[in-house]
């Protein structure tokens, strides 16, 4: 089993111990309020990714070769916590396991691929293409 998949179970445990689509969306709102925020040097248009409703930063920090290591942060809520999930799911991970990722599985596994509007979703999905262009 690949660290992603493990990942993402240990996640589905904790999503199933609600029982409503409100419960996961202020717990993943909570996950967002723990994320440090990045500086205001870090937010600039090379950081910001595009295809997003809100305003969003991602950071690729030094990591081991073949590894990614990221952080982000956004102007919204919900987002900052989207990217708190991505970081669990994705971060300190080798770039083989990020090429082979797909957001839209992991969404349909968490119940969060109804949950979410279309703009969230494609926000979602620009992030994670941003990241695969980061490991490529």
């Amino acid at each position: 089993m690949s660290q992603v998949s493990e990942r993402l179970d240990e996640l589905l445990e904790e999503f199933d111990l609600f029982d409503d689509w409100e419960e996961r969306y202020r717990y993943i709102i909570d996950l967002g309020k723990e994320l440090a925020p990045l500086s205001d040097d870090e937010k600039t248009e090379a950081t910001r990714v595009r295809g997003c409703a809100s305003q969003v930063w991602l950071v690729m920090d030094p990591a081991p070769e073949g590894m990614l290591k990221f952080r982000g942060d956004s102007d919204a809520f919900i987002v900052r916590g989207l990217i708190a999930v991505l970081i669990r799911l994705l971060n300190d991970l080798p770039y083989s396991e990020i090429q082979g990722f797909s957001i839209r599985d992991a969404l349909t596994r968490l119940g969060l691929d109804e949950a979410l509007s279309s703009q969230r979703t494609n926000g979602l999905m620009s992030m994670v293409e941003r990241l695969k262009r980061a490991t490529a």
